[in-house]
């Protein structure tokens, strides 16, 4: 695609110019630039229930000084609406004389082409694969009562205007697949989901071992909900799946550790660098460098590469996730994490991809070892406090542990704890450490970002399980 900043009616330089101005004065800032394109489709109850097509383009230009910044956004792009916010945010330096922070690293890595996952394969394709997915699961089990199914996809180029002149630009492809199922017996009725994704083209998502995988979970799940019966009340030994699970590392944990609430001694982690935060052998990483990954970029939303930044090491608190502006007030390094939804919003410390590395112990043996306990496979919703660390996560796949095995699933289990407390508590980790499969999506400060999780298997003494079974 050809240059952004070539879309308004002045030159380059004449831009750049506007920039430095605005940004002059200030410590940092710097003019965002988004065009992007979307398409989703979902088959529902049968029918094509909706397909859209969307395209936006805008800019965000912004000055920070001191703990203030000034920001202003449109879709027009033309000298005067640039010159209207270069007016607006200009507002945030008054009185204030600041030393502009150096420019980010350049990077000459590419995590992705130009390659748009939009227009291949067609839209007619897509809404008979989705009409296939309906079919086959209804034609696999009588038990099945609703079907949804859905792909949705985008692609975002960026470009990132600094005050020296500089540009940064970023190409950002996305795909996803996703599939749930409702399945009934009587009056019972239970549900079960399966997603996969990634920053790639669908071609790998939408051959048929692919798609009929995502049905056949769904499906399993689904039925095994169906058997469930409810989930017991009170403190169990926990064991945890790999992949998707670490969602509740991602949110009781990994918010706690970005740069803001640490800078505003917020998070229940403030304070404690240096210290052990977690259990011995966890170690927490959050790295934007892997390719396809959902939460992977080139740089992030304000020109820094992204990196392999590892935040808890040994159970010691080591790192935080930091944008610019937190990073330069707390007197640390941008970390590659200064993220935000689109140009009409500012960027702040989000995650990118983030998990547990690996341990030394087989799944088996840590299941093994739990004489009564609770085995969480999947998370759906969840609620935490970053302040108190506090948080809540439904289970909607779960099974009792005894004496050593898996047996009966149940449903209705809730987990239940603190975050710096839940980490004091892993006691063995698995040897099988898996990302999930492309699906987390993650809100702040009203802002969605895609991101994402994992971990290994693994077990946490003595939790609390909220159920309807004591």
């Amino acid at each position: 695609m050809n240059s952004l900043i070539g879309q308004f009616d002045i030159s380059d330089d004449r831009i750049k110019q506007i920039v430095t101005e605005t940004i002059s004065g200030a410590d940092d800032g710097e003019l965002f630039l988004e065009y992007s394109e979307s398409e989703a489709l979902m088959f529902d109850n049968g029918r094509l229930k909706t397909a859209n097509f969307n395209t936006d383009q805008g800019f965000g230009l912004r000055a920070v000084a001191g703990e203030a910044s000034g920001y202003a956004h449109s879709s027009d792009l033309s000298e005067a609406s640039l010159l209207r916010a270069a007016d607006a945010v200009s507002t945030v330096k008054g009185g204030y004389s600041g030393t502009l922070a150096a420019a980010p690293a350049r990077t000459n890595r590419h995590l992705y082409g130009e390659e748009n996952p939009i227009p291949s394969p067609s839209f007619e394709v897509k809404a008979k694969l989705l009409q296939e997915i309906d079919a086959w699961l209804r034609a696999e089990d009588a038990r099945v009562r609703q079907v949804s199914a859905s792909l949705s996809s985008s692609w975002q180029h960026v470009e990132i205007v600094r005050a020296d002149g500089q540009v940064v630009r970023d190409i950002r492809p996305q795909v996803r697949v996703h599939v749930s199922v409702v399945v009934g017996d009587g009056d019972r009725q239970e549900s079960g989901s399966y997603g996969m994704g990634g920053r790639k083209a669908f071609d790998d998502f939408l051959v048929e071992d692919s798609w009929k995988h995502a049905a056949k979970e769904a499906l399993r799940q689904a039925l095994v909900n169906l058997e469930a019966i409810p989930a017991p009340a009170g403190t169990f030994d926990i064991v945890l799946s790999s992949g998707w699970p670490g969602v509740m590392l991602h949110e009781a944990v990994g918010h706690g550790l970005e740069g803001d609430f640490n800078r505003k001694k917020t998070s229940a982690f403030a304070g404690l660098m240096g210290q052990q935060v977690a259990a011995k052998g966890v170690t927490v990483v959050d790295d934007g460098t892997m390719p396809e990954r959902r939460g992977s970029l080139t740089v992030d939303d304000e020109g820094t590469p992204t990196a392999r930044n590892v935040l808890i090491e040994d159970g010691k608190l080591v790192g935080y996730m930091q944008d610019r502006q937190n990073a330069r007030l707390m007197g640390m390094n941008a970390t590659g994490n200064g993220r935000r939804e689109g140009y009409a919003h500012q960027p702040m410390p989000r995650m990118t991809n983030t998990f547990m590395t690996a341990g030394d112990m087989e799944p088996d043996e840590i299941i093994a070892s739990v004489k009564n306990g609770i085995y969480a496979v999947s998370f759906g919703g969840g609620q935490v406090d970053i302040t108190s660390g506090k948080f809540v996560f439904g289970c909607t796949e779960a099974y009792m542990i005894e004496n050593g095995k898996v047996t009966q699933p149940i449903k209705g289990a809730m987990l239940i704890g603190n975050g710096p407390d839940a980490m004091h508590r892993v006691s063995m980790i698995g040897n099988d450490m898996k990302l999930d499969t492309g699906i987390g999506m993650c809100g702040k400060g009203g802002q969605g970002v895609p991101v994402g999780v994992g971990q290994p298997h693994l077990r946490m003494n003595q939790m609390t399980v909220g159920g309807t079974r004591v």
